[in-house]
């Protein structure tokens, strides 16, 4: 028998219409693909203008978000720019920041306000700094080979946002024509009227602004399912006659994907690994997911995968709160599966407190486990042609083992690059082999180097969320 031992530390959103948007294009595109009379089928300036994507810098990249406010006791770009060198080393590639613009101040939530609620969209936050201190910030993180995204909010401004005055039919009303937040919960924020085509162009022109003007090489854009997404294809081609940038959409439909962005949110996986880590979701509800990603999304289309982000930090709960000791399990769990994986600041250090959202509330540094794990995953990802991001990569093919109903085990291979995970999704030991026939193939353990033959005669023994991965030798 053969025990593998992982590396061990020490001590919502759901959409409904996701298919039927889904049926609707592909309908469309059927439409168009049949010659149908009248159809328009010729290339369209917008999409000679477009750079082919996902941009191919991304395509083993891992993605960072940086919250300036909490992450240093300063709270500014300066201080975090020096932190870049610990992020190179940690081996990330995408430092997505939250907002950086000034806040609100009428209706705020909170002493410091919500970095969602944008006063302006062409200035740095003071508190922040400078739009000096952003160009500065993305040089530096050019010249270690790291690309910045700026964290977009196209779909409501701050109550005392200039454009209020300057542009009232900016935005939207009620029937007394005063204005109205996107939804309740979000008093400190009006809702934009998209209906407007200056303000689309305003806001088109704000996102070059800051591609122009700071070099940056892309957008994170705030729940980019509640704008209209022939905005963001329009945008798209605009950001992209002046350079190939990098869109992520905090959304879940798949229309998100098809033109506008690289990229969208994992937030079913995400949800499903908090159920099964809670005992709620058990292996089968995880294979149904990929079962359904495969028919859903195309090979090129790019998932974040994520175990926190800002919103589940501070709203839902610290990574021990919801997977507790599942927890390391499901951050590998992101890297192996298809999509780009995520860490959110502070998840290095080992980070166990809800960061407050609209307070100062600095980050706790300190020497921690988590540190060489990320830093090992964020390696094997970028060494390993098998696990790079959508077409990039490989699929990924289940494998069957005597433990199905409690171990996930998969398999990605590309050219020589081979790798074969196990999950132990219970809280009890396992004992595993492969059901499958399988070829058998040299192999060795990524974290310790023990080298194995995988056959269907290989046991394996995984502790309670434990897990183990195999690459080629």
């Amino acid at each position: 028998m053969l025990t593998l031992k992982p590396f061990k530390l020490s001590e919502d959103k759901i959409f409904e219409d996701m298919i039927k948007q889904y049926k609707k294009l592909i309908a469309l595109s059927l439409v168009v693909l049949l010659g149908i009379p009248g159809c328009k089928t010729t290339v369209t300036e917008k999409e000679k203008t477009m750079q082919t994507k996902p941009v191919e810098w991304s395509k083993d990249a891992t993605i960072y978000e940086v919250n300036i406010r909490q992450y240093t006791p300063e709270g500014t770009i300066n201080s975090f720019a020096k932190h870049l060198p610990e992020l190179n080393d940690l081996g990330v590639d995408i430092l997505w920041l939250m907002p950086i613009f000034p806040i609100g101040e009428e209706n705020r939530k909170g002493s410091l306000g919500s970095a969602y609620s944008v006063k302006d969209y062409r200035a740095v936050n003071p508190d922040f700094g400078t739009i000096e201190d952003l160009k500065s910030l993305v040089e530096k993180a050019h010249s270690l080979g790291m690309y910045v995204i700026l964290d977009w909010v196209a779909n409501h401004t701050a109550w005392d946002n200039p454009l209020t005055v300057e542009h009232p039919d900016w935005y939207l009303k009620d029937s007394l024509g005063n204005f109205v937040p996107p939804v309740a919960d979000w008093s400190d924020v009006i809702d934009l009227n998209y209906d407007n085509a200056d303000m689309r162009s305003y806001m088109a022109n704000s996102m070059k602004f800051w591609v122009e003007n700071a070099d940056v090489d892309g957008f994170r854009c705030d729940v980019a399912m509640m704008v209209p997404t022939e905005f963001w294809d329009d945008t798209r081609a605009e950001l992209d006659s002046l350079k190939p940038v990098f869109m992520l959409a905090e959304a879940e439909q798949p229309d998100h994907l098809l033109e506008a962005f690289d990229m969208n949110y994992g937030w079913e996986l995400h949800h499903i690994m908090n159920q099964i880590a809670q005992g709620k979701m058990e292996v089968v509800d995880l294979d149904a997911y990929f079962q359904k990603y495969d028919t859903v999304y195309s090979t090129d289309d790019y998932r974040m995968n994520f175990t926190s982000n800002h919103d589940e930090n501070s709203w839902n709960g610290t990574v021990k709160e919801r997977m507790g000791v599942a927890a390391e399990m499901m951050a590998a769990l992101t890297y192996v599966v298809p999509g780009m994986p995520l860490i959110y600041s502070g998840q290095e250090a080992g980070l166990d407190k809800r960061l407050e959202f609209f307070e100062k509330d600095t980050i706790h540094w300190q020497d921690s486990p988590w540190r060489n794990l990320y830093t090992q995953l964020n390696q094997l990802k970028k060494d390993n042609e098998a696990l790079w991001n959508g077409d990039f990569g490989s699929k990924m093919k289940r494998l069957h083992t005597n433990a199905d109903q409690t171990v996930f085990a998969i398999e990605r291979e590309k050219g020589d690059d081979i790798v074969i995970a196990l999950f132990n999704m219970s809280n009890t030991e396992q004992v595993v082999n492969f059901t499958d026939t399988l070829e058998t193939k040299p192999l060795k353990n990524y974290f310790s180097g023990e080298e194995t033959a995988i056959d269907t005669e290989t046991e394996f023994t995984l502790t309670p969320w434990g897990y183990t991965i195999l690459t080629a030798k």
